[in-house]
């Protein structure tokens, strides 16, 4: 029996959010294996704001889908077919999967793909946010790119996401306060209550900037920057001298469809001094995921995901990322683990 695969084509560049008009939906035929592949069964799909920068034509830290491309995503999936010495058949393997059901790894660009443990001690999703990209991100951002210390001021913008929860509780972890920067009353009283920040600020209330004074008394010694733009600058202003600043986000602009005068994306794409990086910087990850999947499993640290449904849904499924409507990591299921 033919396999088919449905697959999401890049069609226009968006301007400001993405829509499924962007996008062809197909469906073709599974090819035969070549010697030296293997066939992966997409599972869960990361919705993460790179994949917006991925679909712009600019200059980034990786090339931009082209147009009928299919759109490229991290996630992972279990080989369902191999004829390849590397992989077998039920291997768990995360990687630039693409929005699509089927994915396809070639031995001659095996950099791009990691094999998991079969049966991982944490849920698949928590392997695409804390113990995944998500949490690597925010572990080497607090360790080597910004290291905090112990009764330091650290401020965390997006503080409710994927990469800034696990962020804030590394944070807890070093021993600093830790004050974070969410959207609305409910996340930042989950920043509080459930992850244990000492304080959280609304950045949509009127009243922000005297908030992020009185939570910051102090000063703030290191900020892990996930947004950009006023909630950045407002940041900055309250750093002490000879602060530090982990450049790892800058959602504001993301979808803005301009490119505001303000905009710093060149410090993460060059790797500029404030300290501008990428978690695809650090080819070694396994102490980062040992830690964080030991953390993780301990109660140290909380994963919490938000899972939608539906390859076809994928385009307004990554606008919840813009729009502020998903806490912790946002995870996209293509099919069930069977």
């Amino acid at each position: 029996m033919t396999v088919m695969n449905r697959q999401l084509l890049l069609k226009t560049r968006p301007e400001g959010l993405v829509s499924l008009d962007n996008f062809d939906l197909r469906e073709v035929p599974v090819a035969e294996l070549a010697d030296g592949q293997a066939l992966v069964r997409v599972l869960y799909l990361s919705m993460d704001p790179t994949n917006r920068v991925w679909m712009s034509d600019i200059p980034q830290y990786m090339p931009p889908v082209a147009i009928g491309e299919v759109m490229r995503s991290l996630g992972l999936g279990r080989v369902v077919a191999s004829k390849s010495k590397h992989y077998a058949v039920g291997d768990l393997v995360q990687g630039l999967v693409g929005w699509q059901d089927y994915a396809l790894i070639d031995e001659g660009k095996m950099g791009y793909w990691v094999k998991l443990p079969p049966k991982p001690p944490v849920a698949l999703p928590t392997l695409l946010g804390a113990c995944g990209f998500s949490g690597i991100t925010a572990y080497y951002g607090l360790t080597e790119i910004a290291p905090v210390e112990a009764g330091e001021t650290l401020v965390v913008s997006a503080a409710a996401g994927s990469v800034g929860s696990i962020a804030g509780q590394i944070g807890k972890l070093r021993g600093a306060r830790v004050v974070g920067i969410a959207g609305g009353a409910e996340k930042c009283r989950h920043l509080v209550e459930d992850l244990g920040f000492d304080a959280a600020v609304d950045y949509k209330a009127e009243d922000f900037k005297q908030q992020l004074a009185a939570a910051t008394p102090d000063g703030v010694h290191v900020n892990f920057e996930n947004v950009g733009g006023p909630v950045m600058r407002a940041v900055l202003s309250r750093m002490v001298n000879g602060g530090r600043v982990a450049l790892c986000g800058l959602i504001a602009n993301y979808a803005s469809g301009g490119r505001p005068s303000d905009d710093y994306s060149v410090i993460i794409v060059k790797r500029l001094t404030v300290r501008g990086f990428l978690a695809f910087d650090y080819k070694d990850q396994a102490r980062a995921v040992q830690d964080l999947v030991g953390w993780v499993v301990g109660g140290k640290i909380k994963a919490g995901e938000t899972i939608a449904e539906g390859l076809e849904n994928a385009p307004t499924v990554l606008n919840r990322l813009f729009q502020g409507s998903n806490t912790g990591k946002l995870v996209l299921r293509v099919a069930h683990d069977d």
